[in-house]
């Protein structure tokens, strides 16, 4: 009895709180169906005239896709190689033993003490003086390395929950560490990858301070960005901006939809006690 009650109870908060992530969404997908004005007067009601050409007008205009392109091209470079890296750098950790080993990995989760604001300043002046500022890698570059701590500490513990006999078999029949990685690992770690993919991926289509610091010509905006083409001296179109928004997280709810079934295999998988 008590846990029927307390099912209910759950199952209730939960319908309240994707009630309110529902809203925003709503509210960005029916006002890129009104005018100026409707949105004014009845911001959260339906259009009182369905209006698609705030739609139609941005799927024809090439600022929209060259934005979306942009935004398709820093999460795939930086989603990719977070991948790439702190999978190899977590297999390290998770099945070699050496000096520093320890200490090396809390080096590496560091990075999850300090928020991203707060290194903008010292992370503009290095890529400046890289010679990367205003190119792809200024962007690309930073999000890979915030990235990383987090997924090392994924793929770390889940590369340690894999069964040691898996390897020992394949080391009698001389694999080596980089071909049981490659022949292995990898295949087996479907869950977690797509769990790292899903947030950075995530977190990089939505990042908006970052390209702003690090970005200076519109030909390279992201899509965060963009929204700042529809913004005037003395008026802004917020129905198009609403439009525009509402297109934008298309890509990003696909792909979470796409691989929502790995993330909590990949988080659970993930979760090791030491």
């Amino acid at each position: 009895m008590f846990s029927n009650f307390r099912s209910y109870y759950m199952y209730l908060f939960l319908f309240l709180l994707a009630g309110i992530i529902f809203i925003p969404l709503y509210v960005s997908i029916a006002g890129g169906f009104k005018t100026i004005g409707d949105l004014r007067t009845n911001s959260l009601g339906l259009p009182t005239e369905w209006i698609i050409g705030n739609y139609t007008s941005l799927l024809v205009d090439n600022k929209f896709w060259l934005f979306t392109w942009n935004s398709v091209l820093y999460a795939a470079g930086t989603t990719f190689l977070v991948i790439l890296l702190a999978s190899m750098t977590a297999f390290v950790f998770a099945h070699m033993k050496f000096v520093g080993s320890r200490f090396l990995f809390n080096y590496f989760i560091l990075g999850l003490t300090f928020p991203f604001a707060t290194a903008i300043l010292p992370l503009f002046l290095r890529v400046r003086d890289l010679g990367l500022l205003g190119s792809v890698w200024a962007v690309i570059l930073p999000q890979i390395a915030f990235g990383l701590a987090f997924a090392i500490i994924l793929f770390r513990g889940f590369f340690r929950q894999m069964p040691s006999e898996l390897f020992d078999a394949a080391f009698v029949d001389g694999c080596t560490y980089s071909q049981f990685y490659f022949r292995f690992t990898l295949p087996l770690s479907t869950p977690i990858i797509a769990t790292v993919a899903v947030i950075n991926l995530v977190g990089s289509w939505n990042n908006y301070l970052l390209p702003l610091i690090m970005i200076n010509s519109e030909s390279l905006y992201s899509w965060p960005l963009g929204i700042m083409v529809f913004r005037g001296e003395y008026i802004t179109d917020w129905p198009k901006i609403l439009a525009f928004v509402s297109l934008t997280l298309i890509p990003a709810v696909v792909f979470f939809l796409a691989l929502q079934r790995f993330i909590v295999a990949g988080l659970t998988g993930g979760a090791v006690k030491e």
